[in-house]
């Protein structure tokens, strides 16, 4: 599977990663929608250079022009709910892309919120068989909620033709998990951080980015 962390690089995700981490500007929501967004427009532009692309003849006013457009055949999905944000981001990029949503979540098997299982409860999908995929969800801890949709995904829609797996923060555990288990895909991250606490969030990471979008749940 190939790995690509923008943290590596000199680029202006890194600078919305740092609002999304500051513990001084999480509580402003809509400035930290407005980070997961943006960071979802430039790694939309970044992937969007791997999609397939074809010649196009358009009519200008004054003659005809050759562009090497994409091909308007993408599959843009999200899990609900942090992943909004940072999917419109993407769709911001991407106009003529359809859309897939899933409700993926985690929940604690355990009192001490040690032991974590996934449940998938709601999903919608165009077709997906020979079709680039690009699955937009912020936080990967653990690696089993990704998975679990991407597997849904392709039960309902189809084989795409390529899978790329964009997240902001990752864990390094949940990238080998999805390398193990997703080898076939290609996997974006803003940033990989080192380690999981004890009830699998990532370390520092940023939080709960849902609650911290969208306010805290139940």
């Amino acid at each position: 599977m190939e790995i690509i962390d923008f943290s590596r690089q000199p680029s202006a995700i890194n600078r919305f990663v740092q609002d999304l981490r500051s513990t001084s500007l999480q509580t402003d929501r809509a400035r930290f929608r407005t980070a997961l967004r943006r960071i979802g427009q430039m790694m939309a532009y970044e992937v969007s250079r791997r999609l397939p692309h074809a010649l196009r003849e358009v009519a200008t006013p004054l003659g005809m022009a050759s562009v090497d457009a994409p091909t308007d055949n993408l599959v843009l999905a999200t899990i609900f709910r942090a992943g909004l944000p940072f999917h419109e981001g993407f769709a911001d990029i991407m106009p003529h892309a359809d859309h897939a949503f899933v409700s993926a979540y985690r929940f604690y098997r355990d009192a001490t919120h040690t032991d974590v299982g996934i449940r998938t409860e709601y999903l919608a999908t165009p077709p997906l068989a020979g079709r680039p995929l690009i699955v937009a969800d912020p936080m990967l801890a653990t690696g089993g909620s990704l998975e679990a949709s991407v597997r849904v995904l392709e039960e309902r829609g189809g084989t795409p033709s390529e899978l790329h797996l964009c997240c902001v923060i990752a864990a390094r555990a949940g990238v080998d998990y999805i390398a193990q288990h997703l080898p076939h895909a290609t996997l974006w991250c803003a940033a990989i951080d080192p380690q999981l606490n004890a009830s699998k969030y990532i370390v520092p990471g940023l939080g709960d980015a849902g609650d911290l979008a969208f306010g805290e749940k139940l």
